[in-house]
């Protein structure tokens, strides 16, 4: 896999629970922040105008998540995206949130995103632009 968009990542006082940890379903949330972020600073196209112009939409199909250690307000941390695999019709995402500090990987997943049309919703080949 080729090197990963690293984008800082603030851990937010509304993000934990009373546990004093981060959330579990708001790390679904972060991967989608950094989804967006990976579009516009990493790819240079702002993930509105893919979307919203080119009309591509990517929805989550399958998600794999581990959880190695846990997240708490304030900690400095990172949230990391990479291409893991293009199908036909199809992208799997690699996400890490590490601590950007010691660079223990708090939480990994991979994320299969369909690729589709988003007048339509139907699977299509991404088009070269997006490719």
């Amino acid at each position: 896999m080729p090197a990963m968009f690293v984008t800082p990542w603030a851990v937010r006082f509304a993000d934990v629970d009373n546990a004093g940890i981060f959330y579990y379903p708001r790390f679904f949330n972060a991967f989608h922040v950094a989804f967006e972020e990976w579009w516009e600073r990493g790819v240079g196209r702002p993930y509105h105008l893919i979307t919203n112009t080119d009309r591509v939409g990517f929805p989550a199909v399958h998600i794999e998540c581990d959880f190695r250690r846990p997240v708490t307000f304030g900690d400095p941390m990172e949230i990391r995206v990479g291409v893991k695999r293009i199908g036909k019709t199809s992208v799997v995402f690699r996400y890490e949130i590490a601590h950007r500090v010691t660079g223990n990987v708090h939480c990994a997943a991979e994320i299969t995103k369909a690729i589709v049309d988003m007048s339509t919703w139907k699977p299509i080949v991404p088009p070269p632009a997006i490719r």
